[in-house]
């Protein structure tokens, strides 16, 4: 059976990814005049990823945490479970439980500006208010968290005291299915590692009640690679590596990660609030299927279906009901579950919208404000 696991989680005792520090100009991966960072050789790919690594390794870190023991008070050697990532791991060989209160978690990260701030998973930080960061030159640093996104599974950290940290820029434009990538981070606690492949395919939806699209890469991706970026090319991070599909843990060259658009997004208001706002109704929905479209008398299976409204919820207060088919929100169709829950939590809360609505075979327009997508939502 698949298996989605976050790829935090890797386990030690030991020091972590390291990133060289390069001097207090600009020190931006790829600033200044455009250039291609890997050298091909016609019809047969890439030559050598070598320019490249060199060029974004020292701005790629280790992030590590102390996260509680497991209740169960081992470590077995089954993938993270989604949405649990700490509670298994697999140690580095020589290292046991001994029963401590903590153990040390560590995924990787990488600076985006030269005074410290970083990006990450959300899911490598769990609830810590502090992280400690490794360096190429064997720096370690405490890192404060500015802010973190479950949703998303970004996170937002900063170091203080420097002005000349390596960093990345994120890439303006996704990716194509077929292009190379480079991933870089910090498997089983090794230390800067750089795994290439493509990207297999893009939005990706792995999970039916988030917003979020996700990007397929097939670089090899393992625990600890959690919060590491993808590369385009030319030095870009096209996505933040946060989980894989396998049935054992291990990677199987299908990996996702968090697309640039959404991570520029997110980081910003990150950075202003340390969250993210995002409209929400208080409904749960699904997708229009066929065999539904021919039960509802639909033409085609088109829109989103209202399994439930939660109770003195903005879509309750707008009339709302279950068996309500949303076909459209401020004009623009729907075509299926995901595509309503992406538009109604890019609505500002307290603005209005305009929903397009057939009940009983009828149509139906309502107008919703939604309000602000409560933590731990389970609805849109």
């Amino acid at each position: 059976m698949q298996i989605l696991a976050f790829t935090c989680g890797a386990v030690v005792t030991t020091s972590a990814a390291r990133a060289q520090l390069i001097g207090p100009q600009d020190t931006r991966v790829g600033s200044g005049a455009p250039r291609q960072l890997l050298l091909k050789v016609a019809g047969n790919g890439p030559a050598t990823f070598a320019d490249l690594a060199e060029k974004v390794l020292p701005a790629v870190i280790a992030v590590t945490t102390k996260v509680p023991l497991p209740r169960h008070g081992g470590l077995s050697e089954r993938s993270f479970d989604f949405g649990n990532p700490h509670e298994d791991g697999l140690p580095m060989p020589g290292t046991r439980n001994r029963g401590k209160a903590q153990i040390t978690a560590v995924g990787s990260g990488f600076f985006i500006s030269p005074d410290g701030y970083a990006v990450t998973n959300s899911h490598v930080l769990q609830n810590s208010n502090t992280a400690e960061i490794l360096t190429q030159d064997e720096q370690t640093y405490t890192a404060k968290v500015v802010g973190k996104d479950p949703i998303s599974d970004l996170a937002l950290i900063k170091v203080d005291g420097r002005n000349d940290f390596t960093y990345v820029t994120i890439a303006d434009e996704l990716p194509r299915v077929g292009d190379w990538v480079l991933a870089v981070g910090n498997p089983f606690g090794l230390g800067g590692t750089v795994t290439a492949g493509i990207v297999s395919a893009r939005h990706r939806n792995i999970d039916p009640a988030s917003s979020e699209d996700l990007i397929q890469i097939d670089a090899p991706i393992n625990r600890g690679d959690s919060g590491g970026p993808s590369f385009d090319s030319n030095g870009n991070v096209i996505g933040v590596n946060t989980m894989i599909a396998s049935p054992s843990g291990g990677s199987v060259g299908v990996a996702f990660a968090v697309p640039a658009d959404t991570i520029k997004t997110v980081i910003p208001q990150l950075k202003a609030k340390g969250s993210v706002t995002r409209g929400w109704i208080g409904v749960q929905i699904q997708s229009i299927t066929p065999d539904l479209a021919n039960a509802l008398g639909l033409n085609s299976p088109r829109g989103a279906i209202i399994t439930s409204v939660q109770r003195n919820s903005p879509g309750a207060q707008a009339g709302l009901a279950r068996g309500d088919v949303i076909t459209s929100i401020d004009g623009e169709p729907i075509k299926e579950a995901h595509e309503l829950t992406k538009k109604i939590q890019n609505i500002a809360p307290g603005t209005s919208a305009h929903l397009g609505l057939l009940r009983n075979g009828n149509e139906k327009p309502v107008t919703v404000t939604p309000g602000q997508l409560p933590d731990h939502a389970t609805n849109q």
